[in-house]
C-alpha cells in the first residue's frame, strides 16, 4: 500500500469518479491511475469502486470507509509537512481561505492588508463559494479556513469558532416611501418587492424566519450572492434591498438610504472553521486573531481540545462577541 495509491482513490472521488479529470489534475496518465487503483484493490482483496466496462460507477460500501480513512491519512501527512515547515521556515507557507463575497469584500480587506504586510512570504489565496462548496473545501483540505455564516451543520468534521455578530440594513433610493418612514415593520417591508441574498448565503435564512413569525411571505423578486449587485438592482428600482449592514458604504452608497433593520431580524454569527486534526501554523493562529481578536492562540487551542462543536458553542457562551 502506497500513499500515492491513497491519494489517487481520494482524488478520483473528488472528481466524481472521472479518472480522466483526475489524471489531468494530478498531471499523470489515466492508465497509471487505473493500474494503481487496481493494485490497491488486489492487495486489499476488495473492490473500492464498482465498474461498468472501463468506467467507475460507484464507491462501494467498503470503499467509502477506505476513502474516509485515506483522507485522514493524507491530512496527517500534510500536518507532518506543516510541522516541518513551522520549524524550518516559520514565516513561509500557504494560506487558503474559502468564504462569501460579503466577507471577502467588506470584512477581510483590512485583515488581509495587515496579514500580508506581516507575512510577505506566505501565499494567501481566497476562494468565494457557496456554503456547500466551502465545507467541501475544508473536508478535502483545499482550504485551510472557511469563513461562514449559513449552513454550519455542513461542518460537522470541522472546528467552528464564532467570530462576530452582525445584522442587516434595508437600502432604498432617497425618493422611496420607506426612506421617509420612521419605524419600519415587517408588514411595511412585505408591501414591497425585495432584492436580497440567494437562500443559503449571508444570513438569508433570518429574513425568511422573520417573515414566517408574522405569517407573511417575502416578495423576493431578485437574489444575488453579491451585495454590490443587490445595490445595483435597488438603484434600478427593482425592489427594496436587504443586505448585511457591513456592506453599506457611506461614500459609495451616498445615493441610497440605509435603514437599520436590527429590530426586524435576529443577528447572525459569522464563524471561522478548519478541519479537525489540522496542524495550525503560527501565521494561521495570527490570521484568526487578526480577524477576531478574542480568538487568541490559548483560546483556539482550548477549543481544539474539545470533542464537538456543541462543546465549543458552550465554551463561547461566556465570551462576548463583537458586533459589526
Amino acid at each position: 500500500m502506497k500513499l500515492q495509491q491513497l491519494k489517487y482513490i481520494v482524488e478520483v472521488v473528488n472528481h466524481n469518479l472521472n479518472v480522466s479529470a483526475t489524471a489531468e489534475s494530478l498531471y499523470t496518465s489515466q492508465p497509471g491511475i487505473s493500474k494503481q487503483v487496481r493494485l490497491l484493490e488486489d492487495e486489499l482483496g476488495i473492490q473500492i469502486f464498482e465498474r461498468s466496462g472501463k468506467h467507475l460507477t460507484k464507491v462501494t460500501d467498503a470503499g467509502e470507509d477506505i476513502v474516509k480513512i485515506s483522507q485522514e491519512i493524507l491530512a496527517r501527512v500534510e500536518s507532518i509537512k506543516a510541522v516541518a515547515g513551522e520549524h524550518t521556515h516559520p514565516e513561509m507557507g500557504t494560506l487558503n481561505i474559502s468564504t462569501t463575497h460579503t466577507q471577502a469584500r467588506y470584512a477581510l480587506p483590512e485583515v488581509i492588508k495587515g496579514f500580508t504586510a506581516r507575512y510577505p512570504n506566505v501565499s494567501l489565496n481566497m476562494h468565494q463559494g457557496t456554503p456547500s462548496q466551502m465545507s467541501e473545501a475544508i473536508a478535502k483540505g483545499t482550504a485551510n479556513f472557511a469563513i461562514a455564516t449559513e449552513a454550519l451543520h455542513l461542518y460537522q468534521d470541522a472546528i467552528m469558532l464564532p467570530c462576530y455578530h452582525w445584522n442587516r440594513s434595508i437600502v432604498v433610493p432617497k425618493d422611496h416611501p420607506l426612506a421617509k418612514k420612521g419605524d419600519i415593520s415587517i408588514h411595511d417591508l412585505a408591501a414591497y418587492p425585495i432584492v436580497t441574498y440567494v437562500f443559503g448565503f449571508t444570513g438569508r435564512s433570518e429574513l425568511d424566519t422573520a417573515f414566517d413569525r408574522e405569517g407573511l411571505s417575502p416578495k423576493v423578486v431578485f437574489t444575488a450572492t453579491d451585495a454590490d449587485v443587490i445595490k445595483t438592482y435597488v438603484r434600478m428600482g427593482i425592489g427594496v434591498g436587504v443586505i448585511a449592514s457591513m456592506a453599506v458604504d457611506e461614500q459609495l452608497d451616498s445615493d441610497l438610504v440605509a435603514i437599520d433593520a436590527s429590530h426586524l431580524f435576529s443577528a447572525s454569527t459569522t464563524s471561522i472553521g478548519f478541519r479537525r486534526g489540522t496542524f495550525l501554523r503560527t501565521y494561521m493562529f495570527d490570521f484568526m486573531e487578526r480577524f477576531a481578536p478574542h480568538l487568541t492562540r490559548p483560546l483556539v487551542e482550548q477549543a481544539i481540545s474539545l470533542k464537538s462543536n456543541a462543546e465549543i458553542e458552550e465554551m463561547f457562551k461566556g465570551i462576548k462577541l463583537p458586533v459589526r
